[in-house]
């Protein structure tokens, strides 16, 4: 990745970013804090990453990307959008009655979405049965699946995690979005699932700890993800909660709410500024 591309990644990443207020402020309701901590892995799959057409979004050899943290569907959206799987303009109707985008990603309503999702366990157990599917088909497709680390709570992660070692799967990249903060608070008092990448490591994955919100990281961490044979591969990016939004930043209590019209114009014109200050 040259300087050009690295730049333009972080001009999308800031591009998404303001997506995600535009469509939680419209929605009333959603998810910002743990959307805007993995914009740039957001923006890095769809824009540097992955192999997909959004002019066919179901050719059978595309990768293959499921949102377990289905909650986190305004960054997805955001991403698919500045992608072009359908119109920015749909983001505003985030939520809203009869919209395309809805809470938690839809598989046969939504371009580009390969799986639904949002009961958090079950996102990385059906990239697992894709990457399965890959192996038996003899496809050279690639999977992805992006977690949230209060989700690593859930037994049933660990149990996706112990067969897709066992099937040897390394066609399937794990992505776990280690912001630290999950609904109820800090994951550590929560239910402390640290250290994450031994975890991994012992149902037998190859794993690599990262800045997740640093593309050169993130280039570093994919690329490892593609040289691994005959294990799967999990990436514990470190990232900050509500990134790019300052009085989001690290604060719990915007996991899952909507701005009102005063912090959507602070949110707004943080993020304004941000996007012209990389675009100069």
């Amino acid at each position: 990745m040259n300087a050009t591309e690295k730049q333009q990644l972080k001009i999308t990443a800031a591009k998404v970013r303001l997506n995600i207020i535009e469509g939680v402020f419209n929605a009333k309701s959603g998810h910002p804090g743990g959307s805007l901590s993995a914009a740039e892995i957001f923006t890095y799959l769809y824009f540097k990453e992955m192999n997909i057409d959004p002019a066919n979004p179901k050719c059978e050899n595309r990768d293959r990307f499921v949102l377990s943290k289905g909650h986190c569907a305004p960054g997805y959206y955001a991403a698919l959008a500045e992608r072009g799987f359908f119109s920015t303009e749909e983001i505003k109707s985030l939520r809203h009655i009869g919209a395309m985008l809805q809470g938690h990603p839809d598989m046969k309503g939504t371009p580009g979405v390969d799986m639904s999702s949002g009961s958090l366990g079950q996102g990385i157990s059906c990239a697992v049965g894709m990457a399965l599917a890959g192996k038996m088909d003899k496809k050279d497709y690639r999977v992805y699946t992006l977690l949230g680390d209060g989700e690593t709570e859930e037994g049933q992660v660990w149990e996706a995690a112990m067969f897709a070692a066992h099937k040897k799967l390394d066609n399937l990249c794990v992505i776990v979005d280690h912001n630290g903060l999950q609904i109820d608070g800090p994951i550590a008092e929560v239910a402390g699932p640290d250290p994450l990448d031994e975890k991994f490591k012992a149902f037998g994955f190859e794993v690599i700890t990262i800045n997740g919100n640093c593309f050169d990281e993130i280039e570093k961490a994919f690329d490892f993800a593609k040289s691994v044979e005959g294990k799967p591969v999990a990436i514990i990016a470190n990232t900050i909660k509500g990134k790019g939004v300052s009085y989001m930043e690290n604060n719990v209590s915007w996991h899952g709410a909507a701005p009102n019209k005063d912090q959507y114009e602070v949110a707004m014109a943080e993020l304004r500024a941000n996007l012209e200050e990389l675009m100069k």
